[in-house]
Order: structure tokens, then C-alpha cells, then sequence
């Protein structure tokens, strides 16, 4: 059983730092998921999350596709060895389209998508009777299970503040067996935690910098909860047209040297980012004014196939640089911190083989 007060974890009774990296099943192939989880376990993690994008499970109403690739993905995290997080939305943003909602769904309720709205209750429900009990019965403490926590929404409090919308999910997790701890993310800002917590659901916060701000703006609003970053954004996503993305790995190691030295928990975002298969990618909205010298002349910002996410795993699923460099401050903190040692004692030392990721140069 996964505890924990202001200080941390225990799972079982046993201290537990959870560190995690987040690692989209949909964004790679089955196949690949071997190697991918494989070198999450070199770089020291003993956790491995991932959203779970309703509009690919369920393209028409009452309809179900594809639910049996989350079954496998949990199921080869228990065969490596890491423990999982499942952040089922039903919103997940994630840079996916529709931030995962079901196009058919919101284009018939429009603004009242993520509100206490009863057809989008409705809607939200019937999918997580199919949805659930997969988790459910994934769950720790069941045989093979490896799932220590289910998110409740994500990220609310950057778009609302319906109460009883959050309070009718968490509600209806628990009452299709989730008996794991829940939790939501949001942003460090105060009014962001105000609004998208639920009471005696524990709280995570998402930031890519200044950990000691963000753990301090969480501490005011839940002094009883433990430090977690539940995003640590240690690269990020592009839009077309746009250069890539890269964040230098010393300045990316030393935030996780800050969040860990702060006696936090942390998943990686993204430990591996992969690819925006077909036309999956989401897309954003600039803030105005936008740029009027941008080659589409509009503020639409489309998200790029790739998912590179300057990650330590890059898109191939081979480490980067920013790998080595967080391995080494796992490694490090954990000389520090022995309950660390037996998690990094036990990863696995191997790591993706080209011919298994790609075809071989010819």
C-alpha cells in the first residue's frame, strides 16, 4: 500500500522516492516498448507514467478501440520491473489532439466539455466503466499489479474551477475500485492550486524550473502533502515551422539535483517523447499578439509529428546526452540518500540497440 505525509512516500511501510519518467504507450510502437522501458530503468527510475488519450479508445460514441495496448504497456512496465502511474483524464493536454477528448463529444457540447455538464458526465462515465477496470485490476497489491496512483483531470486550474465537476471524478474513480492514492497536477500559481485540487486528494505540482518556488507555493496550499513535481519539463514540444527545442543537460541536470535535494518525488517529462502518429499531434493558440512576421500569418500553432521533446531519450529511443547526465545525479543523490541505492542496485545496465529501434544504415 502507497502512503505518504509531508515528508514523502512509504509503500508497504518502506521509505519510497518515486522517480519517474513519463513514457507514452500511443507514441511508440509495441514492439519498442521493451527497449524503452529498459533504458528508463538504467537511468535509475523505478516509475514509469503515461496519459491515457480517450479519442483514441474511443473514436464514436460507444465504440472501444485499442484498450488492449495500455493492458500490454502496464504489463511490460510490471516485466521490467518499474512501478506505474496512469493519468486516464479524461482531459490529458499532452500536445495530443483535442487534448484527448473525442472530437464527436465536444463538437456537440462545445464549453461545457470538463464541467459538471451531465451529457459531458454522462460521456465520461460510460468510459471509464470500460476504462477502469483494466487499471483496477493493475493496481499494487494485485498480482502483477504495478499502478501506485491515478490522476484525477489534469491540470484544472488552468482552465476552471467547477468543484463539483473534480468532486464527481474522484467520487467515481473510487467507486469503480480505485483504491490507489489519487491526485491532480497543476501549475506552482496560486490560483491554479486553488482551483484544480480536491480535498484529501494529494496535490502535485508541474514546472520546468525554480523547484524551490514551486514546492513553496505548494506547501502554502497543502502543508501536509510531499514534494512532487509530477511534470519536471526537462525539454519541450514544436510547432511547424518553429526550431526545435533543446535545453542544455547540465542546466536540465541541475533543476533534478534541486528537486531531488528538496527531498522530492519527480517524473520526467518526457523521459521518452516519441512520435505524433498520423494526425494525432494537438496544436495551441497563441496569446495575442502573435507574431505577424510567422510564416502561417496566424496565431495556430501546430504541434510537429515528432515528439522529440529534447528528452534523455530521443525520439529513436536512444539516450542523449541528457541521459547520462541524469543518470549521474540519480546516482549521485543516491550515495546521499541510501533508500535510493536498492532501486539503482536493481536497474537494468542495458540500453536500446540501434537494430531494434530502426532499420540498420544499409
Amino acid at each position: 500500500m502507497l502512503t505518504y505525509d509531508s515528508n514523502g512516500f512509504r509503500l508497504d511501510g518502506r521509505p519510497l522516492r518515486i522517480l519517474s519518467g513519463a513514457v507514452h504507450y500511443f507514441r511508440s510502437r509495441p514492439e519498442q516498448w521493451p527497449d524503452r522501458l529498459a533504458a528508463a530503468r538504467a537511468m535509475g527510475l523505478n516509475t514509469v507514467e503515461t496519459y491515457v488519450p480517450w479519442n483514441l479508445h474511443e473514436p464514436a460514441p460507444g465504440r472501444y478501440a485499442r484498450l488492449d495496448e495500455l493492458d500490454a504497456f502496464l504489463d511490460e512496465a510490471h516485466r521490467q520491473g518499474l512501478w506505474t502511474i496512469v493519468r486516464p483524464g479524461p482531459y490529458i493536454c499532452a500536445e495530443w489532439d483535442n487534448g484527448g477528448l473525442p472530437g464527436w463529444l465536444t463538437a456537440r457540447l462545445g464549453r461545457r466539455a470538463r464541467t459538471g455538464d451531465p451529457g459531458f458526465l454522462a460521456a465520461v462515465d460510460a468510459f471509464f466503466d470500460v476504462l477502469l477496470p483494466r487499471v483496477v485490476e493493475r493496481q499494487w497489491g494485485r498480482p502483477g499489479g504495478t499502478v501506485l496512483m491515478v490522476q484525477v483531470e489534469n491540470e484544472y486550474g488552468a482552465f476552471g474551477s467547477d468543484r463539483d465537476y473534480l468532486a464527481h471524478l474522484a467520487r467515481g474513480l473510487r467507486e469503480r475500485g480505485v483504491t490507489v492514492p489519487l491526485f491532480t497536477s497543476d501549475g506552482p500559481e496560486d490560483h491554479m492550486l486553488a482551483a484544480g485540487t480536491v480535498p484529501g486528494v494529494l496535490a502535485t505540482v508541474n514546472f520546468g524550473s525554480d523547484p524551490e518556488g514551486a514546492f513553496a507555493a505548494l506547501r502554502r496550499h497543502r502543508p501536509e502533502d510531499p514534494p512532487f513535481c509530477m511534470e519536471y519539463w526537462n525539454g519541450w514540444f514544436d510547432h511547424w515551422g518553429r526550431p526545435h527545442h533543446t535545453r542544455d543537460a547540465a542546466d536540465a541536470a541541475d533543476t533534478l539535483r534541486r528537486i531531488l535535494a528538496a527531498g522530492g518525488s519527480v517524473n520526467l517529462y518526457m523521459a521518452h517523447g516519441g512520435t505524433n502518429f498520423g494526425t494525432t499531434a494537438g496544436a495551441n493558440h497563441a496569446d495575442p499578439p502573435f507574431n505577424s512576421t510567422d510564416w502561417t500569418h496566424s496565431p495556430y500553432q501546430p504541434t510537429t509529428t515528432s515528439y522529440d521533446y529534447d528528452a534523455p531519450l530521443d525520439e529513436r529511443g536512444l539516450p542523449t546526452a541528457k541521459f547520462e547526465a541524469f543518470r549521474q545525479v540519480i546516482a549521485d543523490f543516491a550515495a546521499e540518500q541510501p533508500e535510493l541505492v536498492r532501486y539503482l542496485d536493481n536497474r537494468t545496465p542495458e540500453l536500446p540497440s540501434p537494430h531494434r529501434c530502426w532499420p540498420p544504415a544499409r
